[in-house]
């Protein structure tokens, strides 16, 4: 994925905090997102993701902070709504809705919908118009989302793990029409999926959220070769994990696997000069790592985790 200079933000998030009964959804989450990019809004289950997503769309109001879409606050302003598409998990049509039905609603809510990419998008997932959404597959039912997704064109489009039923054929499907179409049509894109491995091509931004915290805001160009998997004798691997941000390790029998962040420009050259076998550590696997990380601390990662990725 070719990464675009983008300076400014359809969406801006200051210091909110969001708090349910004494539960604690997010916590002081302060970034942006931009205004002609794919982000991948990553996570576990329950790090706050879908909150943040219901935020940014107007449905709740947050506890402290602020947040503007569009330069003004989301909550009841139809200006602002109308410019924001969010295809979540489930989606629920009226029972008697038919796909055609909702695709043409649709049409009414989106000022930029396009019909000639929404029947396009039909035929490639092979959907029944005239069928009643509520007795699709599970697939097909995400399959009328991600239709209504691409060709809504809205300005801020937010994808909830929109697939989910999807074979492998027809989410690769899915990838290479949002490419297409995102690069005819630039707009802020959001993607929040388990799915890590598979998208990672298509982001230019990565948001990992966990308890409520960012743990890591970056350019996903930025991120490549900035963490190592080394392998090799316990005590060699101790000393370069010592140099830089150690994030997860696992010890068998005097030999020792390491996922670290590196720091001082240091590179896989680096590892190998110290003894080590190393590979590149993916996004999926930075992720999982991280996630670990924050999770032995008991807390969020150290601030310098989250200043070095900005």
């Amino acid at each position: 994925m070719t990464t675009r200079t983008t300076t400014q933000a359809v969406a801006t998030v200051s210091d909110v905090s969001m708090r349910f009964r004494g539960h604690t959804a997010l916590d002081r989450v302060s970034t942006s997102i931009a205004e002609q990019a794919i982000t991948g809004l990553l996570g576990r289950n329950g790090a706050g993701k879908t909150t943040l997503m219901q935020l940014l769309t107007g449905h709740r109001v947050p506890t402290s902070g602020r947040i503007e879409v569009f330069g003004a606050r989301p909550y009841e302003n139809d200006d602002v709504l109308r410019r924001i598409c969010s295809i979540k998990e489930g989606q629920r049509y009226p029972d008697h809705f038919r796909v055609r039905d909702a695709l043409g609603y649709a049409s009414t809510v989106f000022p930029e919908w396009d019909a000639e990419l929404a029947d396009s998008l039909l035929r490639d997932f092979d959907l029944p118009d005239k069928r009643p959404v509520k007795k699709l597959s599970r697939g097909m039912t995400s399959a009328v989302g991600i239709i209504i997704g691409l060709a809504s064109r809205a300005p801020l489009t937010l994808f909830d793990e929109p697939y989910l039923g999807l074979d492998a054929v027809a989410r690769q499907l899915f990838y290479d029409r949002l490419l297409a179409d995102y690069a005819e049509h630039p707009r802020a894109i959001v993607l929040s999926t388990h799915l890590i491995e598979e998208i990672a091509p298509l982001l230019e931004r990565v948001l990992l959220i966990d308890r409520g915290r960012v743990l890591l805001d970056a350019d996903a160009e930025s991120l490549r070769g900035t963490a190592l998997t080394v392998t090799g004798p316990t005590a060699k691997v101790s000393a370069f994990a010592g140099g830089h941000d150690l994030l997860h390790t696992e010890t068998l029998g005097g030999h020792s696997r390491a996922v670290v962040r590196l720091r001082n420009g240091a590179a896989g050259d680096d590892a190998a000069a110290a003894g080590l076998s190393w590979e590149s550590t993916n996004l999926q696997q930075l992720v999982v790592a991280m996630s670990l990380h924050t999770s032995a601390a008991g807390t969020a990662a150290p601030t310098h985790l989250e200043e070095v990725s900005r």
